[in-house]
């Protein structure tokens, strides 16, 4: 006997599985699954009742998840003539429990790889900032000069890798406008067709009035190129001769609470779409489980860091929107971003020039940082930049030394995040003694660990760690020339 429920569960008529084995509907792919029937039939052996999880496959081939309590049905002889099955669909509620433990393991690697990306950031400060000073002394294009730009050029290269860590734990600071993600795609095509190859066919297919979005352009950017890059190696790996195709659509969505509710992390509303697809060799449940965590990568050691999509994940999370991906083996890889769209005209800013070697000066700065080696190379930096220099090592220190000094401070240059005082509430006091001092603020920590106040100055009064010499000098003085 079944009843009508279990008719539309399995997708089986009755007429079609009455007298057969129980067994037709176990999922024999699940491990777990056939584990639990194994202890079903020894209970049922035994005359004991069963409760525990089962898998069953519909009659096309969907799994369930059935949470099942079973018992025997016992004869007049006492032994166990038939069985019995009561079982509840927990398929969705199954979902939504990995899809939260997913978010959760993320998050925690998020909060790990933030940390781990301060205290480099601090270290790199260090080696780079030497690196610099030891070029401006050699001879350019001797040996010597050539082995420490090769130095430099390392300290570069992982302060990219801790940029990404920042951008994945949504640590990174970001500088967002209103634009059209139309107008970056169509920007980004010619270098995006040159990233992937001429054996490549680009398609794109852009809605026309899309609404504008609230995003960092450099941002936007780096989700475009690691999605390129990821799309470009997936179809690497093809065999020779067969048509290699990304396709990058956008759309605007409309994400219903019917959604949400199936998508953790998701919330209603209206979304612009960013959608890339490959006709690549499409990855496994197991690879699709991982795709964004950091450092977790297909390739062979030395191919790839695994950075590259916990970077596009990071930059999505912390701009409130949400990201999807949808491949099976053979079947390519479909990434899907939904961006928050914004009730905003477009307003057009200019491209910020490169950072040239600025002169320095004959000003005195006020230092404060609780690093000592970021402190000890910042000052000789500024130093023969011509510039005189107070050190302190944390705010409280700072205000001692500012009281104490008998000239004019003409520059406040300081750490966020220290302990005693940190470099917000510094800022604010020490304008109690020089009301229109500028200030300059610099961490590894970012948006969320900065003040509301420091946010609001953070475009020409924030310099992320690790620090560039030629940045430095050039932000204090346009400061100190307004």
């Amino acid at each position: 006997y079944v009843n009508p429920a279990f008719e539309k569960q399995s997708g089986y008529p009755a007429a079609e599985v009455l007298g057969q084995e129980y067994s037709i509907l176990l999922d024999r792919d699940s491990e777990e699954g056939l584990r639990a029937a194994r202890q079903l039939w020894q209970r049922f052996e035994a005359g004991e009742l069963w409760s525990g999880i089962l898998y069953t496959r519909r009659k096309d081939g969907t799994i369930v998840v059935n949470k099942t309590n079973a018992f025997p049905i016992v004869g007049d002889d006492g032994k166990v003539i038939n069985y019995a099955t009561a079982k509840h669909d927990i398929s969705h509620e199954r979902e939504m429990e990995q899809q939260l433990a997913q978010a959760s393991k993320m998050e925690s690697i998020g909060q790990l790889a933030g940390g781990v990306a301060h205290d480099f950031n601090n270290i790199l400060t260090v080696i780079n900032g030497y690196a610099q000073i030891v070029l401006m002394q050699l001879e350019e294009g001797s040996k010597l000069w050539h082995d420490v730009r090769e130095i430099e050029k390392a300290g570069d290269r992982a302060a990219d890798l801790t940029r990404q860590l920042l951008a994945f734990s949504r640590k990174q600071l970001i500088m967002p406008k209103a634009l059209r993600a139309n107008d970056e795609i169509a920007e980004m095509e010619k270098m995006i067709r040159r990233l992937i190859g001429e054996d490549v066919e680009l398609e794109i297919s852009l809605a026309e009035d899309l609404p504008p979005i609230y995003a960092d352009p450099s941002q936007l950017q780096q989700i475009l190129l690691n999605l390129a890059v990821n799309a470009r190696d997936a179809l690497l790996e093809k065999i020779a001769g067969g048509e290699k195709r990304i396709t990058i659509f956008t759309s605007q969505k409309y994400l219903d609470d019917d959604y949400a509710a199936l998508h953790a992390g998701c919330h209603p509303g209206w979304y612009v779409q960013l959608q890339v697809e490959d006709n690549g060799v499409g990855m496994a449940k197991e690879v699709v489980d991982h795709i964004f965590e950091p450092f977790y990568t297909t390739k062979a050691v030395g191919e790839g860091t695994g950075i590259g999509m916990a970077t596009v994940y990071g930059i999505v999370k912390q701009n409130q929107g949400s990201i999807y991906v949808y491949s099976e083996p053979g079947q390519g890889a479909s990434f899907k971003i939904y961006w928050p769209i914004m009730a905003a005209e477009v307003t057009k800013m200019e491209d910020e020039e490169s950072v040239e070697l600025a002169a320095g000066g004959n000003e005195t700065i006020l230092l404060v940082e609780d690093d000592a080696g970021i402190r000890k190379i910042i000052s000789r930096q500024l130093r023969q930049a011509g510039y005189t220099v107070i050190e302190a090592e944390n705010g409280r220190d700072a205000l001692e030394q500012a009281g104490n000094h008998q000239a004019a401070i003409d520059l406040l240059f300081t750490d966020v995040i220290m302990p005693i005082m940190g470099g917000s509430e510094l800022y604010g006091k020490i304008k109690d003694i020089y009301p229109d001092i500028p200030v300059l603020f610099g961490s590894g920590y970012t948006d969320d660990k900065l003040p509301e106040d420091i946010l609001l100055l953070a475009k020409d009064h924030f310099i992320n760690k690790p620090y560039n010499l030629k940045e430095v000098i050039a932000r204090i003085r346009s400061l100190l020339d307004d």
